[in-house]
């Protein structure tokens, strides 16, 4: 296969790995379409360094996997229910389904890829909202009560960035991660995703939200502002939100804010990390 592929054995076992699979030693294990996928990925990344074309090879097994693991156990429930169509038509109905939103949202990425440069520095607010007192909850409460637990938290945290004009970089368990470039719209953002423990009944929630240059990579986001993000949502107490001080200047004025100063704070890889306490102005 490698030798039609006019590649080495050791860079498809790469891309193959990138893609989440493991690679057998047989080529007749290996499909057509196993195969056209490899072509297909040395055709998009022509002309580029071998370490892109892993990193895409990467960011597609990743997003996929994950992707399948949640269709199966959703296809898996229906199936043990008795109350499904048979697979195939399930399966055809994911697939076109998965396309269409994959094509709107690939639309919106691609308006503001061609704004910006993947692989460069911006300038955004970087947040993380996360549930206080996790650990010891998940122990307490069974899975199904702990799945629509999450369920809850992150379709609604969603809802939130979403109508906010902010993306969802990633979840990480408990927590969900996000950004946006305007910091009024990521203090408003926090404050909102504090009142989703009144509004739906969910645990009390800390919110860290830092300002400043960030390099964008593969839909990901790397940096000191998302370094100090997560340190401030480790160090909020439960139900509050704590920003950075450039956040916190880049608001400075809004009246729908007020920020309240704290000590400084020590964290690991910070030792004297300043930070407010971000509140809605109850005078405006």
């Amino acid at each position: 296969m490698t030798a039609a592929l006019n590649i080495s054995e050791d860079h498809a076992r790469r891309v193959w790995s990138a893609f989440g699979f493991t690679m057998q030693g047989d080529d007749k294990l290996f499909t057509a379409d196993d195969v056209q996928a490899l072509q297909l990925v040395r055709g998009l990344d022509e002309g580029q360094p071998p370490e892109f074309e892993i990193a895409m090879a990467r960011a597609l097994g990743q997003t996929m996997s994950r992707l399948a693991d949640w269709e199966a156990s959703n296809m898996a429930d229906r199936i043990r229910s008795g109350d499904s169509p048979d697979l195939e038509t399930m399966l055809g109905a994911v697939q076109r389904v998965q396309t269409l939103v994959w094509r709107r949202h690939l639309a919106s990425a691609l308006q503001n890829a061609l704004a910006t440069t993947d692989g460069v520095n911006r300038t955004l607010a970087v947040g993380f909202v996360d549930i206080v007192g996790y650990t010891s909850l998940s122990r307490k409460i069974g899975m199904d009560e702990l799945d629509g637990l999450l369920e809850t938290f992150e379709t609604n945290a969603y809802d939130v960035i979403n109508s906010r004009g902010g993306r969802v970089v990633k979840t990480l368990g408990d927590a969900v991660m996000f950004e946006v470039e305007d910091p009024a719209a990521a203090a408003d953002m926090a404050l909102a995703l504090q009142q989703l423990t009144d509004e739906h009944g969910l645990p009390p929630l800390r919110v860290g939200i830092a300002f400043g240059t960030v390099l964008t990579r593969l839909g990901d986001v790397f940096g000191e502002p998302v370094n100090i993000a997560a340190r401030l949502t480790s160090s909020a107490r439960s139900g509050t939100i704590l920003a950075d001080t450039e956040l916190g200047n880049a608001i400075d004025g809004d009246d729908r804010f007020f920020l309240k100063s704290i000590g400084s704070l020590h964290v690991r890889g910070y030792k004297r990390l300043r930070a407010s306490v971000l509140e809605p102005n109850k005078k405006a």
